[in-house]
């Protein structure tokens, strides 16, 4: 039997399926995700964060988020960028966090990477966001692209800046966490609102 695509809430309201059961899922589909971000600090942090999340499921990065802000300086990239190696090694061993040195590294990488950009964070990843009017809202879980053209060129961008752990998926679930698209199924209350 297929899964549900769209579930209804105790609350009397039709959302995606993903966010409907883990109440921190569901705080961040109906609040967070596909809402425009344009606050440079949240953009870093999101940035950071889905790469971590890479091989992983999100819900295993909203839990540990708390933890992640607090080691990471709130994602303030000047704070971030001036980690040392001390840093790499005590985040290795906080049972809070992914111990990844990969992953903690880039984000440390990514942080010096954003601090060298000639322009805002958030206008070079803006700069990637499709046309909201050119693509008609996913009725199903199979109308949403994991890469597109978009994400693909932000990747690409990225990595000629110095960025790692930000392909073309990682990048599209970037776009749709920040608002760049907006991919909530037709039928949740969170496209009702956006319509």
């Amino acid at each position: 039997m297929p899964r549900p695509e769209l579930i209804l809430g105790d609350d009397g309201l039709t959302r995606c399926a993903w966010g409907a059961g883990d109440a921190e899922y569901r705080r961040y589909h109906d609040e967070e995700w596909g809402r425009p971000q344009h606050d440079p600090v949240r953009l870093f942090e999101k940035l950071c964060l889905e790469g971590f999340q890479a091989g992983l499921s999100w819900i295993t990065i909203l839990r540990r988020r708390e933890a992640f802000r607090e080691v990471f300086h709130g994602f303030e990239p000047e704070r971030v960028a001036a980690m040392t190696e001390a840093d790499v090694e005590r985040l290795l061993a906080d049972e809070r966090i992914i111990r990844h040195r990969g992953k903690i590294e880039a984000a440390i990488g990514n942080a010096r990477a954003t601090l060298a950009l000639d322009e805002p964070l958030e206008a070079l990843l803006w700069s990637f966001a499709p046309d909201p009017g050119g693509r008609e809202r996913p009725a199903s879980f199979a109308d949403v692209p994991a890469v597109t053209a978009e994400s693909t060129a932000m990747s690409t961008a990225l990595r000629s800046r110095g960025y790692r752990f930000v392909g073309p998926t990682t990048m599209y679930a970037l776009m749709q966490a920040c608002g760049m698209v907006d991919d909530h199924l037709t039928g949740c209350f969170r496209a009702s609102e956006a319509a």
